[in-house]
């Protein structure tokens, strides 16, 4: 607002992914079975904070990971020539499924989703798949359009964002791997 430039999401849209995405995806989580060899782990220490450094270093990595995907391709689009409700379309489905991807790596802190099992928690499948159907209402049915201010994308745009959430699956992943390796 303080540069002058165009708010890549609007208020409305940004209600939209966070009471979507709470419902369908981090609902779910709730639902989710304990991990393999929980029970072996050291408690954790009564003075240690719930919010310790390295979940506080993912919450940032991935936070900018949403920002860069949605704000950059934001601005790809228009550098495109899209129009402005376009490329706010194509940022609330960066938001929606770099999220829909963090939420196979959310269910643990430590492994993969292959590692938990990809189908030991349908309740995820199914937010998932509610997800997607909500964000192809969100996109090409014309009330949601006036609605939201949302815009059809082609398969371009598409491919983009399934990149962005790809990005964000694999940096995670990444991490965890990392702080596993380490700790």
């Amino acid at each position: 607002i303080m540069a002058n430039a165009a708010l890549p999401i609007t208020p409305l849209q940004i209600l939209w992914i966070n009471m979507t995405t709470a419902v369908l995806l981090g609902l779910m989580l709730a639902f989710e079975p304990k991990e393999p060899g929980l029970m072996e782990r050291q408690p954790r220490a009564p003075e240690q904070p719930i919010l310790t450094k390295h979940l506080v270093f993912r919450i940032c990595l991935v936070g900018v990971l949403l920002l860069a995907g949605a704000f950059g391709l934001f601005e790809w689009e228009l550098m495109q020539g899209e129009s402005l409700t376009r490329a706010r379309t194509v940022a609330v489905n960066v938001f929606v499924c770099c999220e829909l991807f963090y939420l196979f790596n959310c269910r643990s802190l430590r492994y993969s989703m292959f590692h938990v099992g990809l189908f030991s928690n349908l309740w995820v499948i199914f937010g998932a798949f509610a997800m997607i159907f909500l964000q192809v209402l969100f996109t090409y049915w014309p009330p949601m359009q006036a609605l939201f201010g949302s815009e059809a994308i082609g398969l371009d745009e598409w491919l983009l964002i399934g990149a962005a959430g790809l990005t964000v699956y694999f940096m995670v992943g990444l991490e965890k791997l990392i702080w596993r390796r380490f700790n």
